[in-house]
């Protein structure tokens, strides 16, 4: 086994609902360069997978996984390595409990940030149909919602995986996790259910986590990214 760099949710232009403005063979290019081991492409509601994307990726040295943000009971929740044709039966976080098994994932996105999609007090008391928890990139020093989502994992027991939530293309590698695995996806998958992981993270500046809140706010009105 070795120690794989992996960010396990992503965005590119192929989301439906958010405004991005990098393909997904751009990111790919990119993590590539920083020296990803493995990435999962979230687009909101579709898995953006193909043969031909996956190689791509391998091509450039890197493992593609399959993954997708869907909105259940209202609420963002990440699937990685999903079944793709389970995804439209999905309408409520109690739901999961019947996709839910050994060969994926199910992640909890930035729960405790003010959005009304995040999970927030839906994790607690939906927290056995979870595999992991996100430590989110959109913080500093000053502000960082991720301290409850730090809190419940500890005293849950529950894994903390880092991830860049990739809007914008320089996110990629701003936080990130380090899976103690062989390359290969249900290597991954077990590595993580099993808490062989660990979160490596950088603050970001507080102009910069300025800048993403516009960008959040605006991108999708505007269909425009603020240079950062």
């Amino acid at each position: 086994m070795g120690k794989l760099k992996v960010d396990f949710h992503t965005h590119t232009s192929d989301d439906p609902k958010d405004y991005i403005s990098f393909s997904s063979r751009e990111l790919i290019d990119r993590a590539a360069r920083l020296g990803f081991d493995g990435l999962a492409i979230t687009n909101h509601d579709i898995v953006t997978f193909s043969k031909d994307l996956e190689k791509y990726a391998e091509e450039r040295g890197l493992l593609l996984i399959p993954g997708v943000e869907p909105t259940l009971s209202k609420k963002h929740i990440l699937l990685i390595n999903p079944d793709a044709d389970t995804i439209p039966s999905l309408h409520k976080l109690e739901d999961l409990e019947k996709i839910r098994n050994s060969s994926n994932l199910v992640i909890a996105p930035h729960p405790f940030f003010p959005g009304f999609k995040c999970l927030g007090r839906k994790l607690e008391t939906h927290l056995p149909l979870f595999d992991a928890i996100e430590y989110s990139f959109f913080y500093n020093h000053l502000i960082n919602r991720n301290k409850k989502a730090l809190r419940l994992a500890h005293s849950s027991n529950k894994p903390l995986v880092g991830d860049s939530d990739c809007h914008n293309i320089w996110q990629i590698g701003t936080t990130y996790t380090v899976v103690e695995a062989e390359k290969n996806i249900p290597s991954i998958v077990t590595a993580v259910k099993e808490g062989r992981i660990e979160v490596v993270t950088t603050p970001l500046p507080i102009v910069t986590m300025a800048r993403v809140a516009v960008n959040f706010a605006l991108g999708d009105r505007l269909k425009i990214h603020l240079r950062i």
